[in-house]
């Protein structure tokens, strides 16, 4: 061995020329997605000096505030890639008309910077592979990424690592520690976050005297407006209420003043609601959690 020969020393220096690189201070790094993952990106990147562009249209309140206070914003893909030395996607993989396969097309890479390098940890299906390896011959960039792509595979540019990002016994630990916390929180208070389909969604906590529905509707015009209106015919007050959407599903939840009405009226409403064209399913979060489901399933009031 080179440790036997005394020669370790020798070959390591000689080496090292191998493993020549970049600074990371003083570079750009674009952050497409700025979700809990894409916020903690581009804080680290900060940290390291470097300059950050972020893309979010769906950017909620409680991300943006943990965003580095030097982060530019921009209105999209392309004006947030176009400067940038590193672009890291941090984006859920939603299939259909308005998803993100694809996403990462050729309107986008054609607007790289030459040796701009992509970091792909989210989805593979997000890039297209085609446009990609289009660019890696033809530019002095690299493709970074734990989705192993055949078109990809031996491309001389592109670098496939295995996923490692649970790796540790203390990711699993985090991981199902995540789980549980998430699918917790929407029993008991109807909180989406973390959803590859869903919108992230949070109500305050619940009012003395209230009672919450949570309401899954197409995401079409006037869906609240139908939700609202089925309230104020049997005499309820709203007291708060939040709607989100992502693609083609919008979340309602909703508090109500349960001051001078019955269960019976509760149970009344949530039948009209959930019965309304357009709402896919209905739950009443008041009691035991997880209980109060009810859907629409072929025109039959189902719970």
């Amino acid at each position: 061995s080179l440790g036997e020969q005394g020669l370790a020393r020798e070959r390591v220096e000689k080496d090292k020329a191998m493993f020549g690189g970049r600074e990371l201070k003083g570079k750009t790094l674009a952050v497409i997605g700025l979700g809990h993952i894409g916020a903690a990106t581009a804080r680290d990147a900060e940290a390291l000096g470097m300059n950050v562009t972020g893309y979010d249209p769906g950017l909620s309140i409680e991300n943006a505030l943990k965003l580095p206070r030097s982060i530019a914003l921009k209105d999209s893909i392309n004006s947030c890639v176009g400067d940038a030395d590193y672009i890291s996607l941090n984006i859920p993989y939603i299939k259909g008309e308005g998803g993100t396969h694809g996403i990462i097309g050729n309107d986008v890479i054609s607007g790289f910077k030459n040796g701009a390098v992509l970091l792909n940890f989210a989805r593979g299906e997000l890039v297209d592979s085609e446009a990609m390896k289009t660019h890696l011959d033809n530019n002095d960039g690299k493709y970074i990424s734990d989705f192993p792509d055949d078109l990809l595979w031996n491309n001389a540019n592109s670098v496939i690592l295995p996923h490692l990002g649970a790796s540790t016994a203390e990711a699993e630990d985090a991981a199902a520690s995540m789980a549980a916390d998430t699918i917790r929180e929407f029993l008991e208070s109807g909180t989406i976050r973390n959803s590859v389909n869903f919108p992230a969604t949070s109500l305050p906590n619940r009012p003395e005297n209230s009672i919450r529905l949570a309401v899954v509707t197409q995401n079409k015009p006037g869906m609240l407006a139908h939700i609202s209106e089925a309230f104020a015919n049997n005499d309820l007050n709203i007291l708060q209420q939040i709607n989100q959407s992502r693609g083609d599903v919008a979340y309602n939840v909703v508090d109500v003043d349960t001051s001078g009405h019955s269960v019976v009226d509760f149970k009344t409403v949530q039948e009209k609601i959930t019965m309304l064209d357009g709402v896919l399913s209905s739950r009443v979060i008041y009691g035991v959690p997880g209980t109060g489901y009810a859907k629409n399933v072929g025109g039959d009031y189902f719970v």
